[in-house]
């Protein structure tokens, strides 16, 4: 099994967090809850590690592209912390591990938990990603929906080159707590490999996939009867099937295997 890249401050900081190995890639065993209340500790400035603690997720197309694309693989094993953003993920613990993952911690559902606590913490965003439409309408609608949460800025993810990197060092400058990065994977986990050490004064970056479409209204969740059988990836690939059928139709089985031929019980 590969480890991580050698990584003592990100092993510190998070050596506290148990993790179950799935699918081939080690995920942390918390819940949504818990999940959150260690974002917000991590930001904490006793708890600062002189770099932003890196999260990501992993859904069963994250587990396939993993294992065919050594890139990827290599951007996802950087990370600090994985959460298990699939169903299936979940269920493939509890069939063969004494200590599952708890729940599924869906970056759509952690983001509401997160700035509900940083409201009361007086924690600050950034949300960097999307298109800068979506982006906006995202923004307006969490500032609506978390009137006292401080979003100290934004920006859409279609900038390139000196653009960019003036961009980071924006970022660094207004030094947020958290810094939201929606653009995809793996173009979210290269910017962090990438830019994290330029983002010193950023306290947590959490990659988030196509989380703005969701919270800025143009993309609707799946069913909560899909979502806990497992089956968002069927709802997504009904509203966008040129886009995603050959996708899921590709990485689904190979995910499925992996699901049960690369599990192994709780590990730190």
């Amino acid at each position: 099994m590969l480890e991580r890249r050698i990584n003592f401050e990100g092993r510190a900081a998070t050596s506290e967090v148990p993790r179950i190995t799935v699918g081939g890639l080690r995920m942390a065993a918390l819940d949504l809850e818990a999940t959150a209340d260690f974002m917000i500790e991590a930001t904490d400035r006793a708890h600062r590690i002189g770099r932003p603690l890196y999260l990501t997720s992993a859904n069963g197309e994250v587990l396939a592209r993993c294992s065919t694309e050594p890139q990827t693989e290599r951007l996802f094993r950087a990370a600090d912390l994985i959460n298990a953003d699939g169903q299936p993920l979940v269920a493939a613990s509890r069939l063969q591990s004494w200590f599952p993952l708890p729940e599924r911690v869906a970056t759509t559902d952690l983001f509401h938990v997160v700035a509900r606590k940083a409201e009361a913490a007086g924690r600050t965003f950034y949300m960097f990603g999307a298109s800068e439409e979506e982006n906006a309408a995202a923004v307006k609608r969490v500032q609506n929906m978390y009137p006292q949460l401080k979003i100290v800025g934004q920006s859409h993810g279609y900038l390139r080159d000196e653009a960019l990197r003036a961009k980071v060092e924006e970022i660094n400058a207004l030094a947020p707590d958290f810094l939201w990065v929606a653009l995809g994977v793996p173009s979210e986990q290269a910017f962090v490999e990438e830019y994290t050490p330029l983002l010193t004064n950023v306290g947590v970056i959490k990659t988030s996939g196509g989380l703005f479409n969701f919270l800025s209204g143009s993309r609707a969740r799946a069913p909560q009867w899909m979502q806990k059988l497992g089956l968002e990836w069927a709802w997504r690939t009904w509203l966008e099937p040129r886009r995603l059928f050959w996708r899921y139709l590709t990485t689904n089985p190979r995910a499925i295997y992996l699901l049960f031929s690369r599990n192994r019980p709780v590990n730190r």
